[in-house]
């Protein structure tokens, strides 16, 4: 089975006034069953000119919201460098460069 990536948003953090979202939680899994490994976060995202209204916020456009700051370059990580290193995870629990433990 091919690694899968998933991105999901688990919390927006906004003004109730305006609506505008400024902050958002997010996390993304990866997997290749069955294996599994994750990353959350949060992120700080510009105003913008013309605001959504909160009411029409979908998961989907937050999450290319949060990859757009992500692979901005003021942010030090990118969605590639998150995703990557998540792989490693995977191919480590697939196949252990390291243990612990006692033989006996």
């Amino acid at each position: 089975m091919a690694i899968t990536n998933t991105w999901s948003i688990d919390k927006l953090d906004r003004i109730t006034a305006d609506g505008y979202v400024h902050t958002a939680h997010f996390t993304l899994l990866t997997e290749d069953t069955p294996y599994k490994a994750a990353v959350s976060g949060k992120i700080d995202l510009d105003k913008p000119d013309t605001l959504v209204p909160y009411s029409d916020l979908t998961e989907e456009l937050v999450v290319e919201w949060v990859k757009t700051k992500l692979n901005s370059p003021e942010v030090n990580t990118s969605t590639s460098q998150l995703e990557e290193g998540l792989a490693v995870n995977i191919a480590e629990q697939k196949a252990p460069t390291r243990a612990s433990g006692v033989p006996w």
